[in-house]
């Protein structure tokens, strides 16, 4: 039959046996446990049914028909491999357990997961888009713990064995790492075999007789069968490194966990092929030879989760680069030299060329006001919650909002020398230079890798030299004894088990911790960087004070100056509607609303006129506003923003706004000083509001007036005087520096980036949780360290004795279960030390 004639060309199939067309029922393929499929047509083929065949490359390739089989001898290479369309993994055509056709076109898939992302939005993955690209070409990519590693493409870190990462800027959604992936998928295989292997082996130790059930031989078979695939599939990628370790003469943790779980297998396999080899004195229960096949396999699904907890964290942090992206407009508006306008997309837009800003559109690029006037959301860029009037000649900063008038701007400055760029070039940068948790385990393996492996050698040369016969036997019993005994199970859980516990706790106590290194640092952090608007403060502005002249009554002002200001969607204007009604006021009904850009907003209500501005708008009204505008400057020096009202043509008042400050931000500062830390204030707004909120909190170090790259500049000062830095912030203009920063502390209630880019939030946005999260970081190293104690002492103890020196005075050789059971004991030791921290006090 013909290619076309198929009768699944238009339709789909997801596994095999399960499409109508299939080239056989699905009951052999479903009996042999894995997929034929015909790696032309994607079809699945009986391989008894007589069909047509092909060797290739020493791989039997079976095909639904003699034209497909025609089409793979004609050009094989297309024909072996797919790419999946969403994760961009190579998938075996031949052996694709999820496929599906569409649009008449065939798809492979790497996983269930993928094919349902698929399925659900197959024009995101197909159309005439380019493929994604990770990174653009010519990127290259750096360890994040080793930065003098850098190469053109990706792989793993001669030196410690971590994935590298890209030193650019995502380009956008690049879909699921494949690293993660696979490794998600090792892990699931790892645990699935690991847990009945524990089963089978300790169930004794708790009062379960497994092995009494099965048998011994069947049960050492079935331990063999089921840790098979764990050593020599799943922990394929580990061993890859722990060589690399060797041949770059860099021991690591990945060389210790090769040579623990090799010699854990390979001493278990031979135990269980050649059990006589052995000597009576390692025998134990029913003069078996005890294997280790367990410790192996769970070894290996410890760290596949702890890989893939990793892998999730840092395919996260590109998430505050894309939302700051996602901050500048796809396309700008742009003004022909005709007077004409159309939309081009933003990467086209160039310098010198003119634009249009609509009233809630972004603007696109850095560039310079030409016509118009409006009030712009700088928040971005300052933290400042209040808009700023533009008018011509000032300047605009891409990504920023337009809140209300037209602008016709000049562009200046475009694509990557933009200030938005430039403020995800500094979060790249900043979170490259941010290396995970290097536990203690990882510092010392340089010399505790190379020792372990000494002493073994030393062990069966000792044996070799001074043992009894069988000296050989011997030899190879202790040195191997040697090598179990050390596999990095305790030290493996030590770190990791502080880690979740301490996270748990801090999540009930209203602290995230979002990456683990976060924990570490914070333990250590010295100064401590704060930034005002909505960290210090609200991020809310509130009406403080109302000044009536003489003639008038508060309520009288207030009332009037919020039933015009019901007209203005300023957030000035919105808290002082908000304070009228607050006070139970009830507000006239106003007319001849007018509001000029940068001065102020002018009408009637209840009859009377009503002027609220700056000085400037009181003088060209006719308005001798000098004693209220002393009074309004009296004000701004507490840092308030001060509006002057008149009504009728008479001053009548000042009308006050600030931001403010939080009631818990004073005795937490106090707090974090008593215990050592420096405070030093960074924000946005002008040097005497700052003043006067630093003064109030009694901060005395102040930097103002700072703009995203000044605070990130700030930090690298700080850290470069030896200062060990922490940065609180909510805002995306303290993105740059919550990455830069050694600790980024987030304020739950601020913006997505700022979360993004910070290793800890409160979740309440309340200062108090700097000092919980200081006492935790400060309690979870100790006990880490308590458990890299109990861990390093049960190896330096049970190294000696596995190597026999007690032989001579007890005749023995260290019993492999009580081996077993003194590591099993070293790994509950650890375990219940590290849960100790559930109930820590915070």
């Amino acid at each position: 039959m013909a290619h076309s004639d198929h009768p699944h060309d238009h339709g789909k199939q997801h596994h095999p046996g399960h499409g109508s067309g299939s080239c056989c029922s699905g009951a052999a393929a479903a009996k042999a446990g894995t997929v034929v499929r015909d790696p032309v047509c994607g079809m699945t083929v009986d391989p008894e049914a007589g069909k047509p065949s092909l060797v290739h490359e020493g791989h039997t390739y079976h095909f639904c028909c003699e034209s497909c089989r025609t089409k793979f001898a004609a050009d094989p290479d297309a024909y072996i491999t797919a790419k999946d369309p969403v994760c961009g993994m190579k998938v075996d055509r031949a052996g694709a357990r999820h496929f599906l056709r569409h649009q008449g076109k065939k798809h492979y898939f790497c996983s269930a997961r993928c094919l349902e992302k698929f399925e659900t939005e197959p024009e995101k993955y197909l159309g005439d888009r380019p493929a994604p690209e990770p990174m653009p070409a010519g990127t290259q990519y750096t360890c994040p713990m080793h930065p003098e590693i850098v190469q053109d493409g990706p792989g793993d870190c001669p030196l410690c064995g971590m994935a590298l990462e890209p030193m650019g800027v995502p380009t956008g959604d690049e879909g699921p790492n494949p690293e993660l992936v696979d490794f998600t998928r090792r892990f699931w295989v790892s645990v699935t075999l690991a847990l009945p292997l524990v089963v089978i082996s300790m169930g004794p130790m708790v009062g379960l007789p497994v092995r009494d059930w099965l048998g011994e031989r069947v049960a050492v078979w079935t331990e063999f069968a089921l840790a098979t695939p764990v050593v020599l599939w799943a922990a394929f990628p580990f061993f890859k490194r722990g060589w690399a370790s060797i041949l770059n003469r860099s021991p690591n943790m990945w060389t210790l966990i090769s040579i623990g779980v090799a010699a854990a297998y390979i001493y278990s396999v031979v135990a269980t092929l050649f059990p006589d080899l052995f000597p009576h004195e390692v025998r134990g229960h029913g003069d078996s030879v005890p294997v280790y096949f367990e410790a192996s396999a769970v070894i290996i699904a410890l760290v596949f989760l702890g890989q893939v907890l990793e892998l999730k964290a840092r395919e996260k942090t590109g998430s505050a680069i894309r939302a700051l992206l996602d901050l500048a407009p796809k396309t700008a508006r742009l003004i022909g030299a005709d007077g004409s306008e159309r939309d081009v997309p933003l990467a086209e837009v160039r310098a010198g060329e003119r634009l249009r800003i609509r009233p809630g559109e972004s603007v696109p690029v850095d560039g310079t006001v030409e016509q118009g006037r409006s009030t712009i959301d700088e928040s971005m860029i300052t933290g400042e919650p209040i808009p700023v009037e533009k008018g011509e000649g000032d300047s605009l900063i891409g990504g920023t909002l337009n809140r209300n008038g037209t602008l016709v701007m000049r562009a200046e400055k475009v694509g990557s020398e933009t200030t938005l760029s430039r403020i995800v070039e500094l979060v790249a940068k900043a979170q490259r230079s941010r290396a995970p948790i290097q536990s203690l385990a990882d510092r010392v393996s340089a010399w505790f890798v190379p020792t372990v492996v000494l002493v073994a050698i030393l062990a069966f040369i000792g044996w070799m030299t001074f043992g009894p016969e069988p000296r050989l036997v011997y030899a190879i019993v202790s040195a191997v004894s040697v090598l179990i005994i050390a596999c990095p199970c305790a030290l493996g859980l030590a770190t990791p088990m502080s880690i979740m516990t301490a996270t748990g706790r801090g999540a009930q106590a209203g602290v995230l911790i979002r990456e683990a290194a976060a924990l570490e640092r914070l333990a250590a952090v010295d100064t401590l960087i704060v930034d005002k608007t909505g960290t210090l403060t609200e991020g809310r502005p509130e009406l403080t004070d109302v000044r009536a002249e003489d003639g008038f009554e508060e309520n009288e002002v207030l009332a009037l100056a919020a039933a015009i200001e019901q007209g203005s969607e300023h957030p000035l204007a919105e808290a002082i509607v908000a304070g009228a009604r607050a006070r139970g006021l009830t507000l006239p009904a106003a007319g001849d609303f007018e509001a000029v850009n940068g001065k102020g907003v002018s009408g009637t209500a209840d009859g009377r006129r009503l002027v609220l501005g700056n000085a400037l708008f009181m003088q060209e009204h006719g308005i001798d506003a000098t004693l209220i505008s002393q009074h309004a400057d009296a004000l701004r020096e507490n840092g308030r923003s001060a509006i002057l009202v008149a009504i009728d043509g008479k001053p009548a008042g000042v009308v006050a706004v600030s931001d403010p400050i939080k009631p818990t931000a004073s005795e937490a500062l106090r707090e974090l000083t008593r215990s050592g830390m420096r405070i030093v204030m960074a924000t946005g707004d002008n040097e005497r509001t700052a003043r006067a909120i630093a003064a109030s909190l009694g901060i005395e170090e102040v930097r103002a007036g700072m703009l995203p790259e000044a605070k990130a500049d700030l930090v690298a000062e700080l850290k470069g005087k030896g200062a060990v830095v922490a940065m609180a912030g909510d805002g995306i203009n303290d993105a740059p520096a919550l990455a830069a920063a050694d600790v980024g502390i987030a304020m739950g209630t601020g913006a997505d980036v700022a979360l993004e880019s910070a290793g800890i939030t409160l979740v309440k946005g309340d200062l108090t949780g700097i000092v919980r999260a200081r006492h935790l970081a400060q309690k979870t190293l100790s006990n880490i360290r308590q458990n890299l104690f109990f861990a390093f002492l049960y190896n330096a103890l049970g190294v000696p004795v596995a190597a026999g020196v007690l032989y001579p005075i007890t005749g023995t050789l260290l019993s492999p279960m009580l081996a077993a059971a003194a590591m099993s004991l070293s790994s509950v030791s650890v375990i219940a030390n590290a849960l100790r921290l559930r109930g820590l006090k915070l």
